[in-house]
């Protein structure tokens, strides 16, 4: 790697050459303020609550409750995981398999979706850190002859605003039929970008944010270009090993989710269908979009990691918050969300959603109290809005119940964005 990575990274490096397992220790500044940007790159600050330590102890039974009301609306199992400042929060409801009714626990596996999109993004960043890819060149820079148009940037695949069309609104268009037809198949990635190219972009490159698959396949085709290396190896030297990720995997297109793990389960667009055992797959339609499997505990040293600027240098850190406007309370950055809590806690990392699975994983400001959530299953709007008050209950404690009561329809972009149901 390049003389260029920063102490952060070292650090980490060498703790794995030590064999030590890396926790999260030093990062950005409790309280930072989020930068918040619009189309246009201008920036913004807006000082939202983001310290740890003015942040309320979690709310346990509020946990408990959000997972036992996602099994009442249709989930084989939930659960989730709270790091705090050393201190862990386990909560979990349920069956990981509906056939041996085995229980659900936070040392399973599972497919992270489109949490996946954090880690291509980081390992990006580190590259324009290394000084071998400039953010605001073109794509076709790098890869020549891939993209019809010059003017989309690696920023504008990292911020969703390259305006290449999501292959996958046509691929899942019908749920389980489509799901099927590739459950099995491997895609080369241009193979993928050439089933976005079918279609014309969807808005100006740089303009308007439009979530895509598509720009995070186009993303792994940088890294592999740049590093020489697969997606799986650079996820591996750059992430995995020096954070001591023990349950986190890219074993694309292998089908099996290795050692323990919760089974997923894909509903049906049909109501009262029974559900879809969508467990194994090549999961080759989503790739660097969406292929990593892991597990709550890896992925609250992630964010943590992240947010601390221990994979990256503060100055691509800054670049990774500068916010595009989602909704009223979502904002996007590159390859991280913001979302805005009824408390008024902002709190940052991604969602997932891939068949059988949706996961919630974000990091407080200061990457110092992180929660992950799963439920084993997937196409099913009450759960998924059910499944955004883990948040709630892990940063704003008791005195936010009354808002979490209220929360507004959630919806995943991660798997056909333009379809209409979840």
């Amino acid at each position: 790697m390049s003389s260029a990575m920063t102490g952060g990274r070292a650090a980490a490096l060498g703790a794995v050459l030590l064999s030590v397992l890396v926790v999260p220790a030093h990062g950005a500044a409790a309280g930072e303020a989020n930068a918040r940007t619009t189309s246009d790159g201008s920036a913004a600050s807006a000082g939202r609550q983001g310290a740890v330590g003015e942040l309320p102890a979690p709310d346990r039974a509020a946990l408990r409750d959000v997972l036992r009301t996602a099994l009442s609306q249709g989930a084989p199992g939930a659960m989730a995981r709270i790091d705090d400042r050393g201190k862990v929060i386990k909560a979990a409801e349920g069956v990981a398999d509906r056939t041996t009714r085995r229980a659900i626990a936070n040392a399973d596996r599972f497919r992270v979706g489109s949490v996946t999109k954090s880690f291509s993004a980081v390992v990006l960043l580190q590259l324009v850190d290394e000084g071998v890819l400039d953010l605001d060149a073109p794509v076709t820079r790098y890869l020549p002859g891939t993209l019809p148009d010059d003017r989309i940037t690696v920023r504008h695949l990292l911020s969703h605003r390259s305006g290449l069309y999501d292959y996958t609104n046509d691929m899942f268009a019908a749920t389980v039929p489509g799901f099927e037809s590739v459950r099995n198949r491997v895609f080369t990635p241009q193979e993928l970008v050439d089933l976005s190219l079918k279609k014309p972009l969807t808005g100006t490159p740089g303009a308007a944010y439009s979530y895509s698959n598509t720009n995070f396949v186009v993303a792994g085709m940088l890294i592999e270009k740049l590093t020489g290396t697969s997606v799986a190896s650079a996820y591996r030297t750059r992430v995995i090993a020096p954070l001591g990720l023990k349950d986190t995997v890219y074993v694309h297109p292998s089908t099996a989710i290795p050692g323990r793990h919760a089974k997923g389960y894909l509903t049906p667009d049909e109501a009262g269908a029974p559900l879809v055992d969508s467990t194994e797959q090549t999961a080759s339609w989503a790739q660097a979009a969406g292929a990593v499997i892991s597990s709550t505990r890896d992925l609250n040293t992630f964010f943590s990691a992240v947010l601390r600027g221990e994979l990256t240098s503060s100055a691509q850190l800054a670049q990774m918050r500068q916010w595009i406007p989602v909704n009223s309370t979502q904002g996007y950055g590159l390859g991280l969300r913001r979302r805005d809590l009824s408390c008024g806690v902002s709190v940052y990392g991604h969602t997932g959603t891939v068949q059988g699975y949706y996961t919630y994983a974000f990091t407080s400001a200061d990457g110092r109290r992180s929660v992950t959530a799963l439920a084993n299953t997937s196409n099913n709007s009450a759960v998924l809005t059910t499944m955004a008050g883990t948040l709630e209950a892990a940063f704003c404690g008791k005195p936010a119940a009354a808002k979490r009561s209220a929360a507004p329809t959630e919806r995943h972009e991660d798997i056909a964005p333009a379809i209409t149901r979840d």
